[in-house]
């Protein structure tokens, strides 16, 4: 049986003896070593941490499985959440996991499609608001102060306790921390919760060092970057798609007491590492996955020296999460043949380049 972070990591979690060990196997993803991609920048250890491997395809599923645990020890009936997709699909399954009413606002007509499928087989109530994720999350955090309903987006404290998990894995399976972390930054939770696993590590002494933290958010969507929020953010990039970041002091907080960054990528540098990543590390991630690799190799060639160093980056969620995306980009040409053997053989042979 696969333990989940509420054991695994039981330690260094808010739990009580109240709180249910619930899991539907989150955590304990995988670690993959690049095999080209760190070679592209001249650095011999970058690793991807593949976030999307937990049960619903993203990393939202360590922090959900905290807060909903803490929301059964208060007894509460339902939860809620504003979401660009991926919370939403982790609100509703472990909603549906522990018997709780989800209702989910995502902004209408800004959400993959494959997000929203999640959600309403789950059984989520899903509300589309006529506005962008930030009116959303304002209008969440309002009815869970007036009704006694749960709200488990990232302002749930829960939530990033569950998420800095990640962190602790990545030191379980290097044996220290790297010496640099690459993520995306929306909502900057989990930029904010990787820089809190790191921490409590090394005060524990599991860790010697902490990582510079570099995180990348998309150039149409960059309040952090811009030092103000922005009302409109756009970006192929749905999931980090936020104008007005919740944890956006805990992202500066990260930044700055690791000696980090947070940058820029533009949406053509976030497909060509989207590419790249399945093509030549046969990742195949959604589209705010790849900023972190984005930001990168952006990084590499403007001259910054990765010889010698442990990168790692983190690819949040599944490009299963956003089918479309592959389709439309395309451009490897889909053949259609004949039934017959000579038709395919001549096909084949063509492609294998005998």
């Amino acid at each position: 049986m696969r333990e989940g972070v509420l054991h695994r990591y039981a330690a260094f979690l808010p739990l009580t003896p109240q709180t249910p060990r619930i899991s539907l196997g989150e955590g304990n993803t995988p670690l993959v070593k690049s095999r080209r991609l760190g070679a592209e920048i001249g650095c011999e250890e970058v690793y991807f941490k593949l976030e999307g491997c937990n049960p619903t395809g993203s990393f939202k599923d360590r922090g959900m499985v905290v807060a909903v645990a803490k929301a059964l020890e208060n007894k509460a009936r339902a939860i809620i959440c504003a979401s660009t997709g991926n919370t939403s699909a982790s609100a509703a399954a472990y909603g549906a996991y522990a018997g709780l009413t989800t209702i989910v606002l995502v902004p209408q007509g800004n959400i993959a499609r494959g997000k929203l499928a999640q959600a309403i087989a789950y059984g989520a109530r899903v509300v589309a608001v006529q506005g962008n994720f930030d009116r959303a999350l304002e209008l969440v955090r309002i009815l869970a102060q007036r009704y006694p309903i749960t709200l488990v987006n990232s302002v749930n404290p829960y939530r990033l306790e569950g998420q800095k998990t990640a962190a602790f894995e990545i030191v379980d399976g290097l044996g220290d921390a790297p010496d640099y972390l690459c993520i995306p930054v929306g909502n900057a939770g989990n930029i904010t919760a990787y820089w809190k696993g790191f921490t409590e590590y090394a005060q524990a002494g599991r860790a010697t060092r902490r990582p510079k933290m570099l995180g990348f958010q998309a150039e149409g969507a960059a309040p952090i970057v811009r030092g103000h929020p922005v009302k409109d953010p756009q970006t192929i990039a749905s999931a980090i798609r936020i104008g007005n970041p919740a944890s956006w002091q805990g992202a500066l907080r990260a930044r700055d007491e690791s000696g980090g960054r947070i940058d820029t990528v533009t949406d053509e540098e976030i497909l060509e590492a989207y590419k790249l990543l399945a093509r030549m590390e046969g990742v195949f991630c959604e589209p705010a996955s790849a900023a972190s690799v984005a930001g990168l190799l952006k990084l590499a060639r403007q001259g910054m020296d990765f010889s010698g160093k442990r990168v790692v980056c983190v690819i949040t969620g599944t490009g299963l999460k956003d089918p479309d995306l592959a389709n439309q980009i395309a451009d490897i040409p889909l053949h259609q043949v004949p039934p017959d053997l000579e038709s395919v053989e001549e096909v084949v042979l063509g492609l294998w380049g005998r």
